[in-house]
């Protein structure tokens, strides 16, 4: 036995052919070993899952898979999901066999502080790794949106004898995942759109962490995906034979999802857990380990070794990639060759980058004012029509609305919607499923090539919380688009109007919460975030309208500015979104009746890009010298105190709404010009006492 650094690299077809039986199994085995013995090293982890699906595991990537470990980012690569992420030595193990860039003593230091082996898989962490797993029905919506944006980039992108984009999305879903709504929601659209490029193997095991999964679970899952539109069969997940030929009839049905339930038995080869829950999510103790390895014929006191000729075999399977990547690569260069600028398009495109002049039609504030919207507008209706100038000059953003599209303005003029038999458009109409929206946006921003934007209402944000705090996670830089974002919307009444939502939403780290006032900041918030990389947007627009404010709204990009200044300023007014208009009133009244008490009107649509600039900036916009300070929002209060400070206040709603015109709701719930002058006259007394 040998580590996998020195083992030869063997020709695919020299390490398998007659051999192919034996080799697999050993390989899946393997698998075992290396699973059970680095949760083991770690006292902590779970065994259960990776030792049960081993088998089907290697059929998948060493007949199926197309990757190259010495590129993983390779475009055309097939993306693998382990939807299961708590089995994630099961793909640690896989990357390693392979030849990926992590190393046995990665393995070894499985869920240690600093490893490439975190408890669940980790986007932008570890080599091969495609998405974050974990939360379950996470990795399973994610793949429909790698599969979406693998459909849409080939309609966009292939020519006849030049088929560039061409790959497949496989995954390894658990009960789990498929107890979770999330995935009802994903893949019932995946079979709307009849995408047929994603093939799931789910490890039917019956087991979950509280026992058999009969305890809660006894839904026909066959059933209910053939309902969805796709096929659906059940083989022997420990017969390598049958799970090749489901994958090959998956292969056929370029319109149809497949389902392929794997039956297996979790912790495979433990004498005394298998089939247990116990095996799920706890190591199997050193004495059963022992037995296990005996029973799979194992050197029983071996740690981390894998066989020499399993080694050679999987670094096969691995360096089998490299010459399909270099056949890709020669069909791209005939393909830039004919298609120059298509080309340059798609590798702008992978690479994150806007085109040349993509903010040339970007409204600014003269187009607001020379325009029929010069007069009040909803910031969502600004949204629709920031959306309307720059999509003809982004050719790779795509996005959609969870059944809201008027409500939301989220479809551009001239864009039609994606459907199962054409997929030239640029509009998802994700139905009633906010939650699989935002977790398939996920999926599309990690596939690459595409920027994806979807929107719905801001209450709404709590069914999407769970995909947002993913994106946030993997720092991926989808947009959100939420509207109706306070009291403002009215009548529709409590239940639609979100009061803890901003806050909740400013507490996801690495996501920027962008509240616009007006039109011109709404378009300087969709220019952050298309040109933000590295993280996700959340877009906070108006039902109501508002009115346009003539100034310069640069600014606004620094999350802070100010809007309206004094001579010596003594108080400072802080709002977001449309209670910046009523600052500004109150600035007015305080020059009427208390004119010593001159303040400054501060327009501060994102906390977190103000938070990130320089400490003199912060200081210009908010000097510490004036302690009067009152904060505005139509939102709940907590969070604010940081910035009103002991000696200020903060004018909002720690109470739900009602239903009633939002004028008379702004005035009942204390939101007006004359209760915020007042909140100043009172404010700073503290501090002038002592």
């Amino acid at each position: 036995m040998t580590d996998l650094a020195s083992t030869p690299v063997l020709p695919l077809a020299a390490a398998c052919h007659a051999d192919w039986p034996r080799l697999r199994q050993m390989a899946a085995d393997s698998l075992r070993v290396l699973t059970m013995d680095a949760v083991q090293k770690a006292n902590s982890g779970h065994p259960g899952m990776p030792m049960g699906i081993a088998d089907a595991a290697v059929v998948l990537w060493a007949r199926f898979l197309k990757f190259n470990p010495a590129d993983p980012h390779w475009p055309d690569r097939d993306r693998f999901v382990l939807s299961a992420g708590h089995g994630s030595m099961l793909l640690y193990s896989l990357l390693h066999l392979t030849g990926y860039d992590l190393p046995l003593e990665q393995l070894q230091a499985f869920r240690q502080w600093g490893s490439q082996t975190p408890g669940h898989p980790e986007h932008g962490l570890t080599p091969g790794v495609e998405t974050t797993t974990g939360p379950l029905g996470q990795g399973i919506a994610n793949a429909v949106g790698m599969a979406l944006a693998e459909r849409w980039l080939a309609e966009h992108f292939n020519r006849p004898g030049a088929r560039i984009v061409d790959h497949y999305t496989y995954v390894i879903a658990s009960d789990g995942d498929l107890m979770e709504g999330v995935s009802h929601e994903a893949c019932a659209l995946a079979g709307h759109l009849g995408l047929g490029k994603l093939i799931v193997l789910y490890d039917d095991n019956g087991i979950s962490i509280d026992g058999p999964t009969t305890l809660a679970f006894s839904e026909s899952v066959l059933a209910r995906f053939t309902a969805y539109g796709w096929q659906a069969v059940r083989v022997d997940g420990h017969n390598p034979e049958a799970v090749e030929a489901a994958v090959r009839a998956a292969l056929t049905r370029p319109r149809c999802p497949s389902l392929i339930a794997c039956k297996t038995h979790i912790g495979y080869g433990s004498p005394n857990r298998q089939g247990t829950h116990t095996a799920h999510g706890e190591p199997l103790g050193a004495d059963e380990v022992r037995l296990t390895k005996e029973r799979l014929g194992w050197l029983p006191d071996a740690q981390f070794q894998v066989p020499d000729d399993v080694c050679a075999f999987m670094r096969a399977v691995g360096a089998r990639g490299a010459a399909q990547h270099a056949n890709w690569a020669a069909l791209f260069a005939r393909y830039a060759e004919a298609y120059p600028d298509l080309a340059a398009e798609f590798q702008r495109a992978l690479a994150g980058e806007l085109p040349a002049n993509w903010d040339h039609d970007l409204p600014s504030l003269g187009f607001w004012f020379q325009s029929p919207l010069s007069k009040p507008i909803a910031t969502r209706a600004a949204s629709g029509a920031v959306l309307d100038a720059i999509v003809p000059r982004l050719p790779t953003i795509i996005g959609g609305s969870a059944d809201l599209t008027a409500s939301t303005n989220t479809l551009p003029n001239g864009q039609a919607s994606l459907s199962r038999d054409d997929f030239t458009g640029r509009y998802i109409r994700f139905g009633v499923r906010e939650h699989g929206m935002g977790s398939i946006l996920n999926g599309i921003a990690a596939h690459g090539g595409l920027r994806p934007y979807g929107g719905t209402f801001l209450v709404f944000s709590d069914y999407m919380r769970p995909a947002i705090r993913m994106a946030a996670l993997m720092e991926l830089p989808v947009i959100f688009v939420f509207t109706h974002d306070s009291i403002g919307l009215g009548e529709d009444g409590p239940t639609h109007q979100p009061i803890e939502h901003l806050t909740s939403l400013r507490a996801i780290p690495n996501l920027f919460v962008f509240r616009p006032a007006d039109a011109a900041e709404t378009a300087i918030g969709w220019r952050v975030a298309l040109e933000r990389r590295r993280g996700p947007t959340a877009l906070v627009l108006t039902r109501q309208p508002v009115p346009l404010l003539d100034r310069d709204t640069h600014g606004a990009a620094r999350g802070a500015y100010i809007l309206a200044d004094v001579d010596d300023p003594q108080a400072i007014l802080i709002a977001t979104g449309s209670e910046v208009h009523l600052a500004l009133a109150a600035q007015k009244l305080l020059v009427e009746h208390a004119p010593r008490l001159r303040a400054r009107v501060v327009s501060m649509p994102c906390r977190e890009l103000f938070e990130a600039q320089s400490a003199g900036f912060r200081e210009s916009v908010l000097p510490a010298r004036i302690r009067r300070r009152v904060v505005v929002e139509a939102g709940a209060t907590i969070g604010w105190g940081a910035y009103a400070g002991l000696d200020g206040a903060v004018i909002g709603l720690d109470q739900f709404g009602a239903s009633a015109p939002y004028q008379i709701l702004y005035r009942q719930l204390g939101l007006t010009a004359e209760a915020i002058a007042t909140a100043v006259q009172r404010a700073g007394t503290k501090s002038e006492a002592a």
